[in-house]
């Protein structure tokens, strides 16, 4: 039985194409650079695009409300700093500094308020316990959550400059389940039972998924994990 909202192989597909256009971009403008076409003196300011690319790719990955808002802000974050390494705005980093830590908080207040209308408004599976669908968010500092469900449906796992530590041994499942992850600069760390299969359908970006699980006795239980490691790590282990 496997959840059917999250689909099947869309997330994974679309977010590696995300991927290959970003890189194909970046590819080109140092070509065009390279052969003396047009003129990128300025190569190096462009990495604020690690932060456009990973919003759209968070954005496009989320299931919430909550998630999305991370998406826009990474993406509104890295679209100042893109302009202003190639001075078409005027702002110092006495003014930047603190629009970012704006920027972080507003990430946690939008997550935080989509999570309460959701559950406000029906949204969430009434027959679902608190810890079915995990919601974690870990900016600029960390947080280890223990989920004992037996009827783990999947969630989301969001590590920023941060690192996520998930623990699933006591849990279980009825069919599949599906987690979305997204770690920039950070790392996430998922604990599965023994008798789960783990399917790894993410997508390193000069980072990476690792998994370390022993072959289950069948394949009754599975756990489907989506998403985006950027400069970053996943793992899994038993």
């Amino acid at each position: 039985m496997s959840n059917g909202k999250y689909g099947k192989n869309g997330g994974s597909a679309s977010g590696q194409m995300v991927v290959g256009l970003g890189v194909i971009a970046v590819g080109v403008l140092f070509l065009l650079d390279n052969l003396g076409i047009v003129e990128f003196d300025y190569a190096l300011q462009l990495w604020p695009v690690i932060f456009i690319l990973a919003g759209v790719l968070k954005f496009m990955q989320s299931t919430s409300s909550g998630g999305r808002a991370v998406g826009c802000t990474l993406v509104a974050v890295g679209a100042v700093l893109l302009l202003k390494g190639m001075g078409l705005i005027d702002v110092t980093w006495r003014v930047l500094a603190p629009l970012l830590m704006i920027a972080a908080g507003l990430m946690v207040v939008f997550k935080s308020a989509g999570e309460r209308k959701q559950a406000a408004g029906g949204m969430l599976d009434k027959d679902a316990g608190q810890d079915t669908f995990v919601r974690l968010t870990a900016l600029l500092g960390g947080i280890e959550r223990r989920v004992s469900t037996q009827d783990f449906r999947g969630g989301d796992i969001t590590a920023i400059m941060g690192g996520c530590q998930l623990d699933l041994r006591q849990a279980s499942i009825q069919g599949d389940a599906v987690l979305n992850v997204f770690t920039m600069w950070g790392g996430i760390e998922i604990k599965v039972p023994d008798d789960w299969t783990v399917s790894l359908e993410g997508t390193p970006l000069l980072g990476g998924f690792s998994e370390r699980t022993g072959a289950p006795r069948d394949n009754s239980k599975r756990l489907i994990i989506r998403g985006v490691a950027l400069m970053g790590g996943v793992e899994v282990r038993n």
